[in-house]
């Protein structure tokens, strides 16, 4: 006979002979009950886990309360058999997940029975993992001039990887449309220019990928091809700068040169094919394309050229007059390349005490004193050289 039916028996008799049973007992007798008739109630530690590509995780489902005995399973939320390389333990309460795959995210549901029913908690896993990149078609490509070209580039990856298409032999990112999951590379009317190995870089914190595919566009006899001989070049301002470009085709084709939405530098020089560009400046960056033409059609090459720029600094104020406890603030400004480091300097006494110089060019004294008077100085500097500007700083009471 339960425990707690002989409770509430001998209550009963005790009333009938004029007394109660004590509290105590009445309390206990509850308690024995509603723990009997109770289904189990549990929690998963962690809820939830974030895990690389190769390592490992547990996740423990508690009991919080319920009647005994309990037992504990553990289920895919999708109700599939659990993967080979995830383990329970003995009391089937710990789940263990060894070299974590791609193939493990997703919930798991811990299932705990008892007389009474039972109560379930979910985890949730995420496998983080580098990106695996697969291009359609495969190639390599061999087709003909004119022809239509399309090649997809999908990627999958944790975190969902950025995808970006490059030519081989340049880091020239290359105009493509992508939706989701996949970037496409077309062309509506391929030229012979455009043969060349191409090249779907998919990266994220795991790491980088790629895939190449190799284009071939075939000519029609004699008709003409461009190359140049560079793609791509970093020049500083003020030099001379020479494009040279060679074409074949029959009848020999006649070869020009053009800026990509811009006219040529005005001091430029055109002689066999060879673009001569005298003192260049930052404006005369961009893409310059050498067009070879004859009677079969044209053909283009192209030559990507970046001008730098040595600093040039400036300081706003170059003057102050302040007077003491007042705050100084002298801002550095440079134009130039970046990136551009800056320094400030007074002389051969050095800063003073609590000054401040910042990253972005900035010199700060929340209190100055009449000692920190004097000629401060700036120096901006880049890769290519340094320049300096001074401002002058005035304390009088």
């Amino acid at each position: 006979m339960p425990q707690w039916t002989q409770i509430v028996r001998k209550s009963s008799r005790n009333k009938e002979k004029g007394t109660m049973a004590s509290p105590v007992a009445l309390i206990l007798c509850l308690f024995i009950y509603s723990v009997a008739g109770q289904a189990p109630v549990v929690t998963v530690v962690p809820r939830s886990s974030i895990v690389r590509h190769g390592e490992s995780v547990s996740f423990r489902c508690q009991v919080e309360s319920g009647a005994q005995p309990i037992q504990m399973e553990w289920r895919r939320a999708n109700n599939q058999a659990l993967p080979d390389n995830i383990k329970t333990g003995p009391d089937g309460s710990v789940l263990t997940v060894a070299n974590a795959r791609p193939g493990n995210q997703g919930q798991y549901r811990c299932v705990a029975t008892n007389s009474a029913g039972r109560g379930t908690a979910t985890a949730v896993l995420n496998v983080k993992f580098a990106p695996r990149v697969r291009l359609i078609p495969e190639g390599p490509l061999h087709v003909r001039v004119g022809e239509h070209v399309t090649v997809e580039c999908r990627a999958t990856g944790r975190p969902w990887p950025a995808l970006m298409w490059t030519r081989q032999g340049s880091t020239l990112q290359l105009v493509t449309t992508a939706t989701n999951d996949v970037n496409v590379i077309q062309w509506a009317s391929v030229r012979p220019e455009d043969s060349g190995v191409y090249v779907c870089q998919a990266e994220n914190t795991e790491g980088v990928t790629e895939a190449k595919i190799e284009i071939s566009v075939e000519m029609e006899p004699g008709a003409p091809l461009a190359s140049v001989s560079t793609t791509e070049m970093t020049v500083v301002e003020g030099r001379t700068v020479t494009l040279e470009c060679q074409a074949t085709g029959s009848p020999p084709p006649e070869i020009t040169w053009s800026k990509l939405r811009a006219p040529l530098p005005w001091k430029h020089i055109v002689v066999g094919g060879v673009l001569t560009l005298t003192e260049v400046g930052r404006q005369d960056s961009g893409q310059y394309i050498c067009n070879a033409t004859n009677l079969h059609g044209f053909s283009e090459a192209y030559t990507q050229m970046e001008v730098e720029t040595p600093p040039y600094a400036t300081c706003l104020p170059d003057q102050v007059r302040l007077r003491p406890g007042d705050a100084l603030q002298v801002q550095c400004l440079a134009h130039g390349t970046h990136p551009i480091h800056f320094t400030w300097s007074r002389g051969s006494r050095g800063l003073p005490a609590g000054a401040e110089a910042t990253r972005d060019g900035r010199l700060l004294i929340a209190h100055v004193k009449l000692s920190d008077s004097g000629t401060y100085k700036c120096v901006a500097t880049n890769h290519i050289s340094s320049s300096e500007a001074q401002a002058k700083v005035v304390v009088k009471a």
